[in-house]
């Protein structure tokens, strides 16, 4: 596994990488997590992973969860623009975490990886608030986005292979969670302010 980033899992509240988290669904970090989140005044949303073993309905779950607008393109690139900008669709400032419940349905679908590093993507931009250049947006705050895949029966390391094939992702093993955040030169992790 690449443990060159830094894995130290963040709270929910932290703008900072890993971006994506695979953990057991009874995680106390998870409760905590999403407590502290809510208490500061964010937002955390749920979708069930059992409806999301194919791209189509994937595309759907987000839209419909977090209201993403009519012109949703239904595709990746669209994905990571829509959770990154969601402020922009009628959201406010509070922080985010969308929690995957029954993740352990995504094990085997194709597309696991590429989804993984579109989360990881849309996190890093959203939490940075830069835009495709990597410079910091003028009129726009950066607010906290998170992903946490709940597992049931599958451990968390069982995701590692299919989470790597995402570009320029890296994982890592810690405290039994898998993390998985962007690696390279073209995903800088400039520490962000606060």
């Amino acid at each position: 596994m690449d443990t060159s980033a830094d894995t130290t899992t963040p709270t929910l509240t932290e703008r900072r990488a890993p971006w994506v988290v695979f953990t057991r669904r009874d995680d106390p970090w998870v409760t905590a997590g999403t407590a502290a989140l809510r208490e500061g005044g964010g937002r955390v949303f749920r979708l069930d992973g059992r409806e999301m073993r194919e791209p189509a309905p994937l595309f759907a779950a987000f839209a419909r969860a977090l209201s993403f607008p009519g012109y949703f393109g239904r595709n990746w690139p669209a994905l990571v623009d829509c959770l990154h900008d969601w402020h922009g669709h009628g959201g406010d400032s509070r922080d985010i975490a969308v929690l995957i419940d029954h993740a352990d349905a995504l094990l085997d679908a194709e597309f696991t990886g590429v989804f993984v590093s579109v989360l990881c993507e849309a996190a890093w931009k959203a939490n940075l608030q830069l835009d495709a250049d990597g410079i910091p947006h003028e009129d726009r705050p950066p607010f906290t986005l998170h992903f946490v895949l709940l597992l049931e029966h599958v451990p968390p390391a069982a995701f590692a292979p299919a989470a790597r094939k995402g570009a320029d992702v890296g994982v890592a093993l810690q405290d039994g969670r898998l993390t998985a955040t962007l690696t390279g030169d073209d995903w800088p992790e400039a520490a962000p302010a606060g």
